[in-house]
């Protein structure tokens, strides 16, 4: 039997992928409705720091987060 190809691999992961999205989706809005909120700011900052400190791994000639 032949090897799967990307194709077939992406549309058999396809469902479980989907159904993963939507438990995540259902969490965020239980969140919302429970006001389990974090302020815009706060994840903006955090956000920042996790992606300016994934900047100094790379090598120097690559953009910073501030340059995307």
């Amino acid at each position: 039997m032949a090897e799967p190809t990307n194709s077939e691999e992406r549309s058999e992961k396809y469902p479980s992928r989907l159904a993963a999205l939507d438990a995540a989706l259902a969490r965020g809005l239980a969140d919302a409705e429970a006001k389990r909120l974090k302020p815009s700011s706060e994840v903006f900052d955090r956000l920042e720091a996790r992606l300016a400190g994934e900047a100094e791994r790379l090598p120097s000639s690559s953009k910073s987060p501030k340059d995307l």
